[in-house]
C-alpha cells in the first residue's frame, strides 16, 4: 500500500543523475518490540487473503541529495512488518519506503500505467509497474534500482527494457515516508500497441500482478485510484512539456 495522507502538491520531484544506496544491515526496534502484534496482524491479513507472502524486503533509513546523487543506506526486513508499518500509519518515521518504477512513454507521447489486481495487497490502484526491492537486488553491497525496474517491468507487463531508450538519470518523488524513484523509457511503439501486447502479456499468467492497463494522456486522465506521487510526478512532467 503505497498511499499517505498526503496531497500531490506537497510531494516534490527531484531530478536526479544518480542513486547510490548502500546496503547496512541493522536490526529495526519497531520489529523488535511489536513483533507478536505484527505476527498477529499478518496472520490476519493471510487469512483474508492467502496470496500474501512474508518474504524480505528492503526497507530505506538514512539518504541525501547532493549534486544530483542520491546517496543513503538500506536494510532488510519481512514483509509482515514493512505492511504492519504501513497500515499503522508509520510509527517509525525514521524509515522510508523507498522503490523504483518504470515509467513507460509510448511514442505518441501517452504514458501506461497498470491497475493493481484484486489478489494483491494494493487492490485497484494504478501506478507504474513497480515492486518492493528484495534482497536479490543487492548487487555487491549496492541496491541495483535498474536491475528492480528491468525485473518488475518483465514479470508486470512481459516488456524488455532493452527495446525502451532510457532516459538519463532518475525522477525522485519525496513525500512524507515516501521515496519513490522514476525512470523514464520511451518507446517507439503507441500507446495502443503497448497496451495490446501488455494485455497479451496478462492474459498469459495464471495469476497476473495486474488487472488492466491505463493510458494517460493528460490531466483528464488522471485517477483517484493514483496515489499522489504519480499525480505529482505527471504533472511535473506535464508542465515542462513531456
Amino acid at each position: 500500500m503505497r498511499s499517505q495522507n498526503i496531497a500531490p502538491d506537497d510531494i516534490k520531484i527531484v531530478p536526479l543523475e544518480r542513486l547510490d544506496v548502500a546496503y547496512v544491515p541493522r536490526r529495526w526496534t519497531f520489529a523488535d518490540e511489536r513483533r507478536p502484534e505484527i505476527d498477529a496482524y499478518f496472520a490476519q491479513l493471510q487469512r483474508e487473503n492467502p496470496a500474501l507472502w512474508n518474504g524480505r524486503v528492503l526497507l530505506l533509513r538514512d539518504f541525501t541529495i547532493l549534486d544530483g546523487v542520491f546517496r543513503g543506506d538500506c536494510f532488510d526486513t519481512d514483509y509482515a512488518t514493512f505492511i504492519s508499518w504501513q497500515c499503522w500509519d508509520f510509527p517509525d518515521r525514521s524509515v522510508r519506503d523507498c522503490f523504483a518504477m518504470a515509467a513507460i512513454q509510448s511514442a505518441d507521447g501517452a504514458f501506461l500505467l497498470g491497475v493493481m489486481g484484486a489478489h494483491t495487497f494494493n487492490a485497484g490502484q494504478v501506478y507504474f509497474p513497480c515492486g518492493t526491492p528484495d534482497p536479490n537486488d543487492i548487487v555487491e553491497d549496492r541496491l541495483d534500482f535498474e536491475g528492480s525496474v528491468r525485473r518488475e517491468l518483465a514479470e508486470e507487463t512481459g516488456f524488455d527494457v532493452s527495446e525502451f531508450a532510457a532516459e538519463p538519470g532518475w525522477y525522485t518523488a519525496l513525500g512524507g515516508v515516501l521515496v519513490g524513484h522514476l525512470k523514464v523509457l520511451r518507446s517507439h511503439a503507441t500507446a495502443a500497441e503497448l497496451r495490446e501486447r501488455a494485455l497479451a502479456h496478462l492474459a498469459s499468467e495464471e495469476r497476473p500482478e495486474l488487472s488492466d492497463i491505463r493510458i494517460v494522456r493528460g490531466p483528464a486522465d488522471l485517477d483517484p485510484a493514483m496515489p499522489p506521487f504519480v499525480v505529482s510526478f505527471l504533472r511535473h512532467l506535464w508542465s515542462r512539456g513531456v
